[in-house]
């Protein structure tokens, strides 16, 4: 796949639901997920099935009202950034919050090999 059908591909599965579906689609087995923060596990998962175990996380721990995404944004052929914001309740705490991030891909050989995310503070 081109950096922009993977592009556009993660965008459409972000805004339509599908974000799990596209990790076996779209991620190398040996993908890289970066987190500006440790939330507990280190900022760096290594591989698809860690990465798969985020979503897990995030899944149990946090209820999203809303995502926004806009995006993608291509640079070079190797990389793409998409901007996301969310609404989100902390299903432990109860507390509701919104955010921002940049999620910037890595593209090599037609599948993401790395990602980073950068939050607004």
């Amino acid at each position: 796949m081109t950096l922009k059908k993977i592009a556009d591909a993660l965008v459409a599965g972000c805004r339509e639901d599908r974000a799990r579906q596209n990790l076996d689609l779209l991620y190398a087995p040996d993908a890289v997920s970066v987190e500006a923060m440790d939330m507990g596990g280190g900022r760096e998962t290594q591989g698809l099935a860690g990465i798969h175990g985020k979503h897990d996380w995030w899944e149990g721990g946090f209820i999203t009202h809303g995502l926004t995404v806009e995006g993608p944004f291509l640079h070079g052929d190797d990389r793409f950034s998409v901007i996301f914001g969310m609404d989100t309740t902390n299903k432990a705490t109860g507390e509701r919050s919104e955010g921002r991030e940049v999620a910037v891909y890595h593209v090599q050989n037609g599948k993401i090999t790395r990602e980073e995310f950068f939050y607004s503070s």
